[in-house]
């Protein structure tokens, strides 16, 4: 069943934008959002995944959880998403270090 998915990518390159654009709308520069299946939706995440480069990406999408979304990264960040008993938090980095406050 198809839901709603959203898709930020910083710094990718234009083919990656264009592969997007096919299935998803282009709301904001880098920011998609589109109403896709589970199977398209995975699809595009290993295009994404696979040909980042130098850039970054997050992948949001409904799920059955505490949240009721699922929260996905790719490529180099200073953001760093993090389990912590089943809730997704967000760790951040500082230049040169490894995650402040390691759960």
């Amino acid at each position: 069943m198809p839901s709603l998915t959203v898709i930020s990518a910083t710094a990718v390159p234009d083919r990656l934008r264009g592969a997007l654009t096919r299935w998803m709308l282009e709301v904001t520069p880098e920011l998609y959002v589109g109403t896709i299946s589970a199977r398209v939706r995975d699809q595009l995440w290993s295009a994404v995944a696979a040909s980042i480069g130098d850039g970054m990406a997050v992948l949001v999408h409904p799920s059955n959880n505490e949240q009721g979304f699922t929260l996905h990264t790719a490529g180099s960040r200073r953001r760093r998403s993090i389990d912590f008993d089943g809730l997704s938090l967000i760790a951040f980095q500082q230049q040169g270090k490894e995650t402040a406050n390691q759960l």
